[in-house]
């Protein structure tokens, strides 16, 4: 600390104290602290510094606060998303966007496989306009679970769901009629998907009408199937390069993926 004396002109010693911001960093905040000036009264009035804490909000916390923001904005609430499932869809979508491997991110397509079968557990949403635009059914694979799914895997013939991050390509004409393509994008996770044959499709076995026979939604091979009256308008709205999340709160798919922790 530098004190700096001046010598004023009725003969009084005023001592200043050149302080420097001081910054500290912790885990969940940087602590910026700032020195200002205070008068203290007194016959020889002399300038007082005290510090002033500012918090710095770090990456993760303004992340938290925009995936808020959004999904407050949006309901997404009301139609049954989980928090989570949000965030972590936000995280991926813009470091993937960001990456360039994303090239339409006026759209984001999330399955929240933390829902049972029996719920519209698949959104598509219009980040451009902040709103969803599509909620519906979705099956998982046959292996992954009952009503709800509890294991995945990316290994061929295993008949699970794949979690994480994929992005949308080209559409095809096959058994289920209107198909689309998906390419995983995290190795060792999802990225055997097109071996798999994993694509987006629609079934019979998926949606109200079955679900009025049944107690819940039909599974698939590990293919994220839709009701077959849906699937022409999903498709051509997340088709060609959209970004598509596959969430369930599966620890260890967190602690791996490397585009949530990129």
């Amino acid at each position: 600390m530098k004190r700096t004396y001046k010598k004023m002109s009725l003969g009084v010693l005023v001592c200043f104290l050149a302080v420097s911001p001081v910054v500290k960093s912790g885990a969940a905040e940087a602590e910026i602290v700032k020195e200002e000036p205070v008068t203290v009264k007194s016959t020889n009035p002399v300038p007082v510094f005290k510090s002033v804490k500012v918090l710095a909000k770090t990456a993760a916390q303004k992340l938290a606060e925009e995936a808020i923001g959004l999904y407050t904005q949006m309901e997404l609430g009301k139609y049954g998303l989980s928090v989570s499932a949000f965030e972590y869809a936000l995280k991926g979508y813009k470091y993937l966007v960001e990456k360039g491997q994303v090239v339409k991110n006026e759209v984001l397509s999330i399955c929240d496989f933390s829902q049972s079968s029996r719920r519209k557990r698949f959104y598509v949403i219009d980040m451009a306009e902040k709103k969803v635009l599509i909620n519906t059914f979705v099956a998982h694979g046959r292996n992954s679970g009952g009503e709800f799914a509890q294991s995945f895997s990316n290994s061929p013939e295993s008949h699970k769901s794949s979690l994480g991050f994929y992005v949308t390509s080209n559409t095809y004409y096959g058994s289920h009629g209107l198909s689309l393509k998906i390419e995983g994008l995290e190795k060792n996770i999802n990225d055997k998907a097109d071996k798999r044959n994993i694509v987006i499709h629609g079934s019979y076995y998926v949606g109200e009408d079955y679900l009025s026979r049944a107690a819940m939604n039909g599974r698939s091979y590990g293919c994220p199937a839709l009701p077959a009256d849906e699937t022409d308008k999903v498709i051509e709205t997340i088709k060609d390069g959209t970004c598509l999340f596959i969430y369930h709160p599966t620890k260890s798919y967190i602690q791996k993926s490397k585009v949530l922790n990129g």
